[in-house]
């Protein structure tokens, strides 16, 4: 008989892993911006999280105290700058909260209709750039595809594809121009039918939910302690949303779901804003419904540009007007005021303290993406390396918006 002996590993000698720290980033495709991760890896497994930001920091919080009010609007485009016109409206309405005053009907509807705009525009890039990271690069091709329809309905409105500074104190830079209302209902007629495609190509890929579904997943009760807003929250199930909740401009006027979920994974993050660009064209086309005539600048001339642009060149007082605000600004009464609007990436929102003068004392910005990058934290967990790119994906932070 064969005798059997069982073989032992000296404990010097035993297989083990051994923890390793790698490096994603600064400069890597899938962080969408300048974002360094620093991960402690147990074998393939990621044990900790650690994000390094600063590298986008252009110090806009402090450059503002500098500014006017009205010169602050080119700084604003350029934290969510995929969706500027968002961060204008923002930052208007805390400034008009301060001032006590309020934009014409008219010029609300215009608001709101450019910000659902950009609110779609932000959601069709990680609508498509999500599944380009796990290897589908199919989507983000059709994605760029409607988003260009978007960008060129921008220019037309204000003269600029990305950075837009059309939002003033008080309204906006000028009405809509000719041609444009039946153009944006072309796009509303088209955009659905487009979006059915992006969900036939994905719903069906299982590769791409093999990647999403069941990653990633973040707790309604982890979600509120972190602080997260937007998509991010209400795919863990949190019916929260500011535009419905918290009603700013017309949004009380208008007709739209909160889109939510159960799951709060990678998958329901992305499901999210596929719907949630359904409900803003909803809303875009109860805008083009609803648009009364009327201003779309409110009448007081120590706050507001000349409207007749013509009157500067040919009258005195216009010129005056128009210098005056152009190179003093106008002075806010002082107070401090905090004010949100529902960013496509969750609660964007702005605390200002006036003392007085032309230009904020201080002002801090509330910016969606630096909280929801948090929740790195707590999803990478005992999660492998290569589900990473899908988490951060699915967050969809924007570094400038990170870093100010």
């Amino acid at each position: 008989m064969t005798e059997v002996t069982e073989l032992s590993w000296p404990e010097s000698d035993a297989p083990r892993t051994r923890e390793v720290l790698l490096n994603l980033g600064p400069q890597h495709p899938s962080t969408h911006g300048v974002l360094r991760l620093v991960l402690e890896l147990d074998g393939e497994y990621v044990e900790r999280v650690d994000p390094h930001i600063g590298y986008l920091h252009r110090g806009t919080e402090k450059l503002a105290e500098s500014f006017t009010y009205t010169q602050i609007f080119p700084l604003t485009d350029r934290l969510d700058y995929l969706c500027p016109p968002s961060n204008n409206l923002a930052f208007a309405l805390a400034v008009e909260k301060l001032l006590g005053i309020q934009a014409p009907i008219r010029a609300q509807y215009i608001r709101v209709m450019m910000a659902e705009l950009a609110r779609i525009s932000g959601h069709l890039l990680i609508t498509g750039a999500l599944p380009m990271d796990l290897g589908a690069m199919t989507a983000l091709l059709y994605a760029m595809r409607e988003r260009e329809m978007i960008m060129g309905l921008m220019e037309m409105i204000s003269g600029a594809r990305m950075h837009t500074s059309f939002c003033r104190i008080g309204g906006v830079r000028e009405d809509l121009p000719d041609g444009f209302f039946p153009r944006i209902r072309e796009f509303c007629d088209i955009f659905p039918n487009r979006i059915r495609d992006y969900e036939r190509l994905l719903d069906s890929n299982r590769v791409f939910l093999k990647r999403t579904q069941g990653i990633g997943v973040i707790s309604a009760e982890d979600g509120i302690d972190l602080g997260l807003s937007g998509p991010n929250l209400r795919a863990s199930g949190v019916d929260w949303d500011i535009r419905r909740d918290e009603p700013y401009e017309i949004y009380d006027r208008l007709d739209f779901d909160v889109i939510t979920s159960q799951e709060g994974d990678c998958y329901a993050r992305w499901r999210c804003r596929v719907e949630e660009m359904r409900e803003s064209v909803r809303i875009i086309e109860q805008c083009l419904d609803q648009m009364p005539d009327g201003p779309f600048q409110i009448d007081m001339p120590t706050i507001a540009f000349p409207v007749d642009k013509d009157r500067v060149h040919c009258s005195m007082e216009a010129l005056i007007q128009h210098f005056d605000l152009s190179a003093y600004g106008f002075k806010v009464p002082k107070g401090e005021v905090y004010s949100a609007i529902e960013a496509p990436k969750g609660e964007l929102g702005f605390y200002i303290i006036s003392d007085g003068s032309p230009k904020p004392f201080r002002m801090k910005v509330r910016s969606p993406s630096f909280v929801n990058l948090q929740a790195l934290f707590g999803v990478s967990n005992a999660r492998y390396l290569a589900d990473m790119i899908a988490v951060l994906g699915s967050l969809d932070p924007v570094m400038a918006e990170v870093d100010k």
